[in-house]
């Protein structure tokens, strides 16, 4: 019998080249996160808890990066390998280059003033701000981790309320109280 296709379809799906912008999603303990590169920089690890979130994320790289996205994982396969390298408690931080394209020149002060908080340690909004020279801004901090693109590659989740509590979190609060216990049992197994 002879084939309806001009053509024998491949018995192995063709790999794709990169596009401007790879992207995958990467189910995980705490959630499921979008991961995006562009260039060989990660420019994005997000929480996508489903298709429309997904989708707000994709247009929001194709806006600010290019509009050239396709779900493409083997240019990721570094930051996903070190995400749940994290996650399992092997890894106590990232070493994946990356660009703050989605990040506002605040944020970007935000962001690189979080370095300064190590592993298992906390710091609250306005610590934070003040370690940034800008006192009195805990709110906008908060505001700017809120959309931190980067989330677990760049720890917003070591940043508290001083008024106690689990303060916000992209991934909800559940994962941030995960995240922090991970941490913590980290922090006190290089103690002993």
């Amino acid at each position: 019998m002879s084939s309806p296709f001009a053509f024998d379809p491949p018995l192995t799906p063709p790999v794709l080249p990169e596009s401007d912008v790879s992207y995958a999603v990467h189910p995980t303990s705490v959630g499921r996160l979008l991961l995006a590169s562009a260039g060989g920089r990660l420019v994005l690890c997000a929480y996508a808890v489903d298709a429309v979130a997904e989708d707000a994320l994709l247009r929001r790289v194709a806006r600010a990066v290019s509009p050239r996205v396709l779900r493409h994982e083997r240019p990721l396969d570094s930051a996903r390998r070190q995400v749940d390298e994290y996650l399992h408690g092997r890894r106590r931080g990232f070493d994946l280059p990356v660009e703050l394209t989605l990040a506002s020149p605040f944020q970007r002060e935000v962001l690189t003033g979080l370095g300064r908080t190590a592993y298992g340690e906390r710091t609250t909004y306005g610590a934070l701000a003040r370690a940034i020279d800008h006192a009195g801004a805990a709110r906008a901090v908060g505001t700017a981790l809120g959309a931190n693109p980067l989330c677990l590659v760049l720890p917003c989740h070591r940043v508290l309320p001083s008024s106690g509590g689990i303060g916000g979190y992209a991934g909800g609060p559940a994962a941030k109280e995960a995240l922090l216990a991970l941490e913590a049992a980290g922090r006190s197994c290089l103690a002993r």
